[in-house]
């Protein structure tokens, strides 16, 4: 009976232990912190396909969408000519994607933006803190930040199509424009 009883209290001890430095633990942790909308979006910085470093707050001023994707992801594919549609008509506008992809291959990455010609920024998320950062947990995930950097749409699955993203944008760019004609 006694060494029932110790099995018992050991698995106990077990689980607190592993309860209480496990969450702390971020190397294996997908979705740790949803950011809240409303909220500012934690700045990141990562290596784009051009070799150059972009950040966050590079586009501060900017409508910003964030897409966590991989190609074996078929969502994620499915929506990039969406994104990539919407880009070419309201980059000049003020529009930005930030397609940050999960843990693959740059040159399997590379070839699959160069065979469906994709221009927007392509950021390689190699060790997964970003995706982690925004909360990812499955793909795609797509976040829209404002101008002032703040979290304004959280998607979860491939939702997007270009008229989603036009209505998300003009819905977060109509309190600048409803600021602006106050003003005058």
């Amino acid at each position: 009976m006694k060494s029932r009883e110790f099995k018992i209290v050991f698995v106990g001890v077990l689980l607190f232990v592993a309860s209480i430095t496990l969450p702390a633990f971020d190397g294996w942790s997908m979705g740790s912190r949803v950011p809240a909308v409303g909220t500012a979006a934690e700045d990141f910085a990562l290596v784009g396909l051009d070799g150059k470093e972009q950040r966050l707050s590079h586009y501060r001023g900017k409508v910003v969408l964030v897409n966590f994707w991989a190609t074996w992801c078929k969502p994620c594919t499915t929506e990039m000519p969406a994104m990539q549609a919407t880009y070419d008509k309201l980059r000049e506008k003020g529009f930005v994607v930030l397609a940050i992809n999960e843990l693959e291959d740059e040159s399997k990455v590379r070839e699959h933006i160069k065979q469906h010609g994709h221009t927007f920024p392509v950021l390689m998320d190699r060790d997964n803190k970003i995706a982690n950062q925004f909360g990812v947990f499955g793909l795609p995930v797509s976040v829209f930040i404002d101008e002032r950097g703040v979290v304004q749409e959280y998607i979860k699955g491939g939702l997007l199509t270009e008229q989603v993203i036009l209505d998300t944008v003009a819905r977060i760019q109509k309190p600048e424009s409803m600021k602006a004609a106050s003003l005058q």
